[in-house]
C-alpha cells in the first residue's frame, strides 16, 4: 500500500517505523527538519519537508494516488483539514488523529465519512478506555474486547501452583471439559520467543500466557491462572494530563473513588471543576510524604500517567511495595515494555502502541474489524468479518489450511461469542478472532480476503 503520514512526531514516527518493516510504501510529511532527518537516516521511507496542510506539498507526496492517509500532527484542527484534502485530491482513505472526544462520540450524527475522514482516532481516549478495561480485569495484566465482549482476550503470568502448571492444552481442555477458553499464545518465562500452543504445548511456571474466552470464561479463568478476582474500586491518579483528565471522568462515570494529584495549580483547579466527583489534590506526586498524606495504603489501583515515563514507573514501584492490588504507568519507550514483569509493575501503557494497534487493521488485507498487538510479544490478534467469496467460507475449522503459527482463538455469531473447535464451521457474516506471528500474516489474511 501507498500509504502517507503527515505528523514526525512520535505517534506518526513509530506508525512510519511499523509500517516501514512490513515494507509499505511509505512518504512521512512534516515541517521540523531534525525529525525528518532523523526518520530519513533510520527508516526505508520517503521523507516531504511541508506543512501538510499545503496542496502543493500534498501533491508532491502523491496524495492522488495513494491508499491512505493518517493525520497525526499535533494539531486536531491541522489533521482534519488535512484528511479533507487528501480525500478531495484522490486519496482513498483517511485517519485523523483528534483529541477533542466529543467529535468520536458524535461521528455518526456529525457525518464525518461524507466530509472525507473515513476514521477518527484519540490516542489519550484509547489509554483511557485501556485502563478503564484493565481495571475491571485486575487479575490480568493484559486484556482486550471484541465486539463488545462477546470475546475476550486476557493476559497474565502463570503463577506456581496455578491447575494449568505441568499441563499440556490437551490435558487442560479434558480436564476442564465446560471451560471456555483457548490458549493463543505463550511465552517462556526468561525468553523474547513467542509460541502459538498446540495440544501438545505444556504450560510452565512464569510463562506469560494468553487466552480469548467468552463472558462466562473470565471467572474461570482466574481459578484455572491462579489469579485472585481482585475488587478495585479506591483509585489513585498520579497526573492531570488528558489521559489522567480522561481516566479519572470515565472511573467516576462508573461510581470508582478517584483522588486525582496534578502538580500545576492552575490545571488541578481546572479538573476539579470539570469533575466533582473527584478529588483533585494540587502538589507533586513524586514526594512520598504527600502519598502517605492521601491514604496511598488504602488505595485498590494507582495508575500514573504524568508525561515522565521515569516518574510512573518509579511512583508505580513506591505503591507496589505499599501492596496496591494494581499498579499502571504510561511510558513512551517501548522497550521498558520488556521490564514491566521484571520490576514489579502490572501493567505498562503506551500511546502510541495504541494508536498504530487502531490504525493497522486499514492496512490489512480482508475485512479486518479489530486488531491488538500482544504487549512485549511478537505477534498480532486480528478479527476478521467472513465474506461470501472468502476462502473459509463453509469449511470446518479442521479442514482448513491454517498455517502453524497461527491459531483461531473464537468466533464472534449473531453477537455471541463461541470459543470454535475443530468441527465448527465458519459461515458467512461470522466474526473471527485470530492470533498469529508476523510471518503468517499474509498468508492469514489471503483466507479472509
Amino acid at each position: 500500500m501507498k500509504i502517507i503520514i503527515a505528523g514526525a512526531g512520535e505517534v506518526g514516527f513509530h506508525l512510519a517505523k511499523l509500517l516501514s518493516f512490513e515494507s509499505q510504501n511509505i512518504t512521512l510529511i512534516d515541517q521540523d527538519k531534525e525529525s525528518l532527518t532523523y526518520a530519513d537516516t533510520h527508516l526505508d521511507i520517503k521523507v516531504v519537508k511541508g506543512d501538510a496542510t499545503s496542496i502543493n506539498v500534498l501533491n508532491e507526496s502523491q496524495i492522488g494516488s495513494s491508499d491512505l492517509m493518517i493525520a497525526v500532527t499535533s494539531s486536531e484542527t491541522s489533521n482534519i483539514t488535512i484528511c479533507l484534502l487528501a480525500k478531495q485530491l484522490g486519496c482513498k482513505r483517511t485517519i485523523a488523529r483528534i483529541s477533542n472526544t466529543e467529535f468520536i462520540e458524535h461521528k455518526d450524527d456529525l457525518k464525518f465519512t461524507s466530509m472525507g475522514i473515513d476514521e477518527l482516532i484519540s490516542p489519550e481516549e484509547l489509554a483511557a478506555d485501556e485502563i478503564h478495561l484493565l481495571l475491571e480485569q485486575a487479575g490480568f495484566s493484559d486484556t482486550y474486547e471484541f465486539e463488545d465482549g462477546a470475546l475476550t482476550m486476557i493476559g497474565t503470568r502463570l503463577k506456581r501452583g496455578a491447575p494449568f502448571i505441568g499441563k499440556s492444552v490437551k490435558e487442560v481442555a479434558n480436564i476442564f471439559p465446560d471451560f471456555a477458553f483457548m490458549p493463543i499464545a505463550l511465552q517462556r518465562k526468561g525468553t523474547q520467543y513467542t509460541l502459538i500452543p498446540r495440544g501438545d504445548t505444556q504450560f510452565k511456571d512464569g510463562d506469560n500466557a494468553y487466552f480469548i474466552t467468552c463472558k462466562n470464561g473470565v471467572d474461570q479463568l482466574y481459578k484455572l491462572t491462579g489469579r485472585e478476582k481482585e475488587d478495585i474500586k479506591n483509585v489513585m491518579i498520579l497526573g492531570g494530563s488528558k489521559v489522567g483528565y480522561k481516566t479519572a471522568r470515565d472511573l467516576c462515570a462508573n461510581k470508582f473513588n478517584v483522588k486525582l494529584i496534578e502538580k500545576n495549580k492552575t490545571k488541578a483547579f481546572d479538573i476539579a471543576e470539570d469533575l466533582p466527583n473527584a478529588l483533585v489534590i494540587n502538589g507533586d506526586g513524586r514526594n512520598v510524604e504527600l502519598l502517605e498524606e492521601e491514604d496511598i495504603d488504602e488505595m485498590d489501583a494507582f495508575i500514573s500517567v504524568t508525561g515522565n515515563s521515569e516518574t510512573n514507573i518509579m511512583s508505580c514501584l513506591v505503591a507496589k511495595s505499599r501492596n496496591i492490588k494494581k499498579t499502571i504507568a504510561l511510558v513512551e519507550n517501548m522497550d521498558y515494555f520488556q521490564l514491566s514483569h521484571s520490576i514489579g509493575i502490572d501493567t505498562l501503557i503506551n500511546k502510541k502502541l495504541l494508536a498504530a494497534n487502531n490504525i493497522f487493521r486499514h492496512i490489512r488485507r480482508g475485512e479486518v474489524v479489530a486488531l491488538t498487538k500482544l504487549n512485549n510479544m511478537n505477534a498480532e490478534i486480528l478479527e476478521f468479518i467472513v465474506n461470501p467469496g472468502s476462502k473459509i467460507t463453509g469449511k470446518k475449522i479442521k479442514d482448513l489450511e491454517f498455517p502453524r503459527s497461527a491459531i483461531i482463538g473464537g468466533v464472534v455469531r449473531n453477537d455471541e461469542g463461541i470459543i470454535a473447535l475443530g468441527n465448527f464451521e465458519i459461515q458467512v457474516g461470522d466474526k473471527v478472532v485470530v492470533c498469529c506471528l508476523p510471518r503468517s500474516i499474509k498468508k492469514v489474511e489471503n483466507m479472509f480476503f
